[in-house]
């Protein structure tokens, strides 16, 4: 039977939904429902690269990456799971191809070592012993951190809606949200393509249709959907460990334990808009730039390609809290193609603000009103 009321309902059953969901059901919240208008991770989660790096340029995202990392690590134990999350800590090899890029993961790793983080600054010699077939020519030195990997974004986000579940979480699928309603300035309820559910608090976690569902109480994000791409390679045998990845060539490329490549770039003049078709361009440019950093790619057969949608914020940093027009709407949103590796801190953060605890880790910053006060986050480490 559809529920009619709901102490929290949070829109979006992708991974940072059903996280959000886990978190507050863990703290003693009895009453919440996630709605989906598809299935499950049938949005950005579903479509993401599901790598995990904890080599970030400034202190913020260094501490939620390597606070999800350490979770990841004992998820299946701590959500319970049958399945595996199939967490593969190979590595990310971060590649710097100018002497500037060069002096900033000279900064990076300074960084993340002060916080615990593993990385470390490698020449070009001591990269080829990571990845031998690495073409080093126009690179400048590279970073490593072991403890960074890639996940079954399917099992992951499955592992979590499980454990909330069984906390007393109703999760609605195939339901799509017609409106939100709000009197005198305060949530009082969410309507559904199943009906209206009563409610005081709505957490708008929706990926690329964060927007859209804002402007249903009024609000305007600052925030654009926008296209990515991503190209899957036949299967082989494994060749490479780590995530090879360059901020400046514009590049992540990785094998999937199944041994297959998945690899993406972003594309200047991508559609900012909610299309998830698949375009020749990347195709074509995405092989261009890969080859020359990994050759031996040049003779395996590509499968086939997908998009997803990056949610992006003015400063490429995720928003969270609540919003000063609307009391009682939440917003987790704008991660901009980081949504995934965050989702562990996503889900804890959130559930504290909503109720009122101290955060875990200092996110005050990414309030959605740092944009109309100019406080923009700057964050060197971004494809």
């Amino acid at each position: 039977m559809f529920k009619q009321t709901a102490e929290v309902v949070i829109i979006g059953g992708g991974i940072s939904g059903v996280a959000i969901a886990y978190n507050l059901a863990k703290k003693g919240v009895k009453d919440i429902v996630v709605i989906e208008r598809e299935y499950l991770t049938s949005g950005a989660t579903g479509r993401c690269g599901a790598g995990v790096r904890q080599q970030w340029g400034t202190e913020m995202n260094c501490l939620m990456a390597k606070f999800s990392c350490d979770f990841f690590e004992n998820a299946t134990e701590e959500l319970q799971y049958d399945g595996n999350i199939e967490f593969k800590q190979g590595g990310y090899l971060i590649l710097s191809s100018t002497e500037n890029e060069h002096e900033q993961f000279k900064k990076n790793v300074q960084l993340q070592n002060s916080l615990g983080i593993p990385s470390k600054l490698l020449t070009l010699d001591e990269a080829k012993e990571i990845v031998p077939f690495l073409d080093t020519d126009g690179l400048v030195s590279a970073t490593y951190c072991e403890k960074d990997g890639h996940l079954n974004p399917f099992h992951t986000t499955q592992a979590y809606a499980d454990a909330a579940k069984r906390l007393g979480v109703k999760i609605y699928t195939f339901t799509k949200v017609t409106g939100i309603i709000a009197e005198n300035g305060k949530i009082k309820g969410v309507k559904t393509t199943r009906g209206d559910i009563a409610t005081n608090i709505v957490i708008n976690a929706a990926g690329g249709y964060a927007q859209n569902i804002a402007k249903m109480v009024g609000v305007e994000l600052p925030l654009f959907s926008e296209r990515h791409q991503i190209l899957v390679t036949e299967q082989i045998e494994p060749i490479l460990g780590p995530m090879v990845m360059s901020f400046s060539l514009n590049l992540y490329c990785q094998q999937a334990p199944h041994g297959a490549f998945l690899m993406g770039r972003s594309d200047e003049g991508e559609p900012r808009d909610l299309r998830v078709t698949s375009g020749w361009h990347f195709l074509e440019e995405m092989a261009k730039t890969i080859t020359k950093v990994l050759p031996p790619l040049r003779d395996l057969r590509f499968l086939r390609q997908w998009a997803g949608l990056y949610n992006m914020s003015p400063d490429r940093q995720p928003i969270y809290g609540a919003v000063d027009e609307v009391e009682g709407f939440y917003v987790a949103a704008g991660f901009s193609g980081h949504g995934f590796m965050l989702a562990p801190a996503t889900g804890v953060l959130m559930a504290e603000l909503i109720l009122g605890e101290d955060t875990t880790l200092p996110i005050d910053m990414l309030h959605v009103n740092r944009f109309e006060q100019g406080k923009l986050i700057f964050e060197p480490s971004v494809v």
